[in-house]
């Protein structure tokens, strides 16, 4: 870009995609509040959450082959000297955007990213440092990068995450959900998968939700990316796998038309936040201190009060006791959860 424009900024959050999603609200509380424009640069398999929104003026994609070695130093170099003199947020901090930021010539603002804290908490068995996690969400953190050394974040309802949809989308997610829903009036979507098996609900019970949902003749579809649930005979009918055929748009689309959505700690629990759709999230080894609970103040959360957890950042660490603070959580719990996030959203009807 050959004129610098002091109110657009290149914003870089490389993955992963419920943490990408989270900078949706925090761009447009930017462009609302300070009336800044953005460019950013993520990877190509999240640059979809970035369409039509009204504060991304471009998306630049990197290919994962991109963000490796000889080839990652080339891409900085080329995207600083591009973008040079422009500002640069650096909402990823880790040491792949710090190295762009040695190749910069603009100002560079990062976010409190609170790592020594989560450690601190970690190893204290949550003794150390909950007051200062707690005081902030993944997404007011970013909203702090902009701010003052010592400055209060924004309140979290104005950072709300939020997928600019087209009138197309959401007719083509509307037909998928009325082909899975059938002559039901509502669709009950389920995310059985994730990242790490400290953040998955054992698939029997989701199972048993299904069946469950099945007694009560409620239309459901199982939505991701996985293979299908790993017990014997756990056949999801054909009209109901949604699962590995839907882009990250049309899923989101597809969310926009459910009644809500049951998931784990995990990336589509940010999209259906960005669609309205209300949220029933089950935590197991990941807990608030570490800011990611769902975003809308409506969603339900279910977890066990548990002197193990949190036990790791990600969920991925291993665990001698099977996992209790998911497998403890039972299919009846999360259906009368279901009921408690549809009040805060809907009418008083029940469930399907």
């Amino acid at each position: 870009m050959s004129v610098i424009d002091p109110g657009h900024w290149v914003v870089v959050r490389l993955s992963a995609l419920g943490d990408t999603v989270l900078t949706t609200g925090v761009l447009r509380h930017w462009h609302e509040t300070r009336g800044l424009t953005f460019t950013v640069i993520t990877r190509t398999a999240f640059a979809p959450v970035f369409a039509g929104h009204p504060a991304v003026r471009e998306v630049v994609p990197l290919a994962d082959a991109d963000l490796r070695g000889h080839p990652l130093r080339v891409r900085w170099r080329e995207l600083a000297a591009a973008y040079s003199g422009h500002g640069l947020i650096d909402l990823h901090g880790t040491g792949r955007t710090r190295l762009l930021g040695l190749y910069w010539s603009g100002p560079i603002r990062r976010y409190p990213k609170l790592a020594l804290e989560r450690r601190l908490f970690l190893i204290s068995g949550g003794r150390l440092c909950a007051a200062a996690l707690r005081a902030a969400d993944v997404s007011q953190r970013y909203a702090l990068a902009l701010e003052p050394r010592g400055a209060l974040p924004p309140p979290a309802a104005q950072l709300l995450p939020r997928l600019y949809l087209n009138g197309e989308e959401l007719a083509e997610g509307g037909a998928t959900a009325a082909r899975a829903r059938g002559e039901k009036t509502r669709l009950v979507a389920l995310h059985p998968f994730a990242a790490h098996s400290g953040k998955a609900w054992p698939a029997g019970r989701w199972l048993e939700l299904m069946q469950r949902l099945d007694e009560q003749g409620a239309a459901w579809c199982v939505i991701g990316q996985g293979a299908a649930l790993a017990l014997p005979g756990a056949v999801v009918p054909a009209g109901r796998d949604l699962r590995n055929r839907c882009s990250l748009r049309q899923s989101a689309a597809l969310l926009a038309a459910c009644t809500l959505l049951v998931t784990g700690d995990s990336g589509p629990m940010h999209l259906a936040a960005a669609v309205g759709t209300p949220v029933v999230a089950l935590f197991g080894s990941t807990t608030r201190e570490w800011g990611f609970y769902p975003a809308d103040p409506g969603a339900v959360i279910l977890e066990r009060d548990m002197r193990c957890r949190p036990c790791g950042l990600h969920g991925a660490k291993g665990c001698d006791q099977d996992y209790a603070c998911l497998s403890g959580i039972g299919a009846d719990e999360v259906l009368r959860a279901m009921e408690r996030c549809r009040a805060e959203h809907c009418d008083a009807e029940q469930l399907p």
